[in-house]
């Protein structure tokens, strides 16, 4: 679907529950006693299903080593429901409504590629309701000054804004010229573009670009052509790993060079199960917002080992999904215990647009500011992301990334024909 049809779907659907239910906008939950009941927001189905698997064991495992290490709020408990977003906007704006209106929930924590959906009730109708979750869908909800009740847990990315951050790293490895692929969601498209003008800041030539491909298309052989024609040393690509790893595949079979091919998404103890996989991405480079576990931090240790112990992960690595889903809860938690335990939502959100201090535990090398909206445009924040490279059977920080960190690119605008 669209950005045009989208909207006109989502929001059409917004008017009619707002019109149905007044001004509405305080959800009035109690929560002086028993369990917090939180709930998530993701893909259980749909083309994005798969890869939103990981997000429900990745709260429950935060809450998990939360209540083992005696949390100041522990002894309350979370109760969370999960609300399946279909793979679509319109399935995003239901399952929020669904989650605030019926479920009563005292949080949401939406993971989720298509929230954008659901952005304008959750800033309206919900905005008694916390937010609390992944920011990379591409929403204009998560900068919107009026929408004080949603907090970017992971991302908080202003598409419309680029950074120095991947320019100035590509510029490092030798690179002069990029292409950019992207598949066809508001976020994906954008941070492509984005990507491209911060290469062309560093000093790096424009070559393809193809901001428009089909959500988890394969079939990419004439990109790869157009890769090759246009003499591009560096490749962006913000798609599911799939279609990343076929253009790798791709660009070694027609003979291409790359110094550096960088996906968005696609790090994780999943890829490390799957042997052909692993032969098809070996050299690709992963972009995580958070410290990868192979940094080996006090807080990557933590994270890992709870991971084992309270999601069932072999390896202590995790998915995307699981990192989004621990990160979210991480802040909700973070939020309890700034504002108290039995704190209403307000007083909740209150605490969070004071504190500038949140760092996920320390997995973002630079703490997070609620107060300001849209302040960086890549990975997390300070306009840091981390890349790890795959070789072997294993992910490997890379020096000139661990993390890349950067500034906002004055006066340039992303936009997307």
């Amino acid at each position: 679907m669209g950005r045009v049809s989208a909207i006109a779907t989502w929001t059409s659907a917004a008017v009619l529950l707002l019109a149905g239910c007044g001004s509405g906008g305080s959800s009035g939950v109690d929560n002086t006693s028993g369990p917090i009941k939180v709930g998530v927001l993701t893909a259980l189905s749909g083309a994005a299903g798969a890869h939103y698997a990981g997000t429900e064991s990745g709260v429950e495992a935060r809450f998990a080593a939360y209540k083992a290490a005696g949390g100041k709020c522990a002894a309350r408990g979370f109760d969370v429901v999960v609300a399946d977003d279909q793979s679509t906007p319109q399935g995003a704006l239901t399952a929020a409504q669904r989650l605030v209106q019926q479920e009563h929930v005292y949080a949401v924590l939406p993971v989720s590629t298509y929230f954008y959906g659901a952005g304008q009730y959750a800033g309206t109708g919900g905005r008694g309701t916390p937010f609390l979750g992944g920011a990379f869908d591409g929403g204009e909800q998560w900068f919107n000054p009026k929408y004080d009740n949603l907090f970017p847990a992971m991302s908080g990315t202003d598409y419309d804004r680029t950074a120095t951050t991947l320019g100035a790293y590509w510029k490092k490895l030798g690179g002069t010229k990029v292409a950019v692929v992207s598949s066809n969601t508001p976020s994906a498209a954008k941070a492509a573009e984005g990507a491209a003008l911060s290469a062309e800041h560093a000093g790096l030539a424009r070559g393809y670009v193809n901001e428009r491909v089909p959500f988890g298309s394969s079939d990419v052989g004439a990109i790869v052509l157009g890769i090759k024609k246009s003499g591009a040393d560096v490749l962006y690509a913000p798609v599911i790993p799939e279609t990343g790893f076929a253009l790798a595949t791709g660009l070694r079979r027609a003979g291409v060079e790359m110094k550096s091919i960088l996906l968005a998404t696609g790090y994780g103890a999943d890829l490390l199960k799957s042997p052909p996989t692993l032969k098809v991405a070996q050299g690709v480079g992963f972009m995580t917002s958070y410290s990868p576990v192979e940094m080996n931090t006090e807080a990557t240790r933590t994270w890992s080992a709870a991971l084992k112990k309270y999601a069932k992960s072999a390896s202590g690595i995790p998915s995307f999904s699981q990192a989004v889903g621990w990160i979210s809860a991480d802040l909700l938690i973070y939020g309890l215990e700034k504002a108290g335990c039995t704190a209403s939502q307000e007083k909740l959100m209150s605490a969070l647009r004071a504190d500038k201090s949140w760092t996920a535990g320390g997995l973002f090398p630079k703490p997070a500011d609620f107060a300001n909206k849209g302040t960086y445009s890549v990975g997390g924040p300070g306009d840091c992301t981390f890349v790890s490279i795959l070789k072997d059977e294993k992910f490997v920080p890379d020096p000139q990334g661990s993390p890349a960190c950067g500034e906002q690119i004055p006066d340039v605008k992303v936009t997307v024909k």
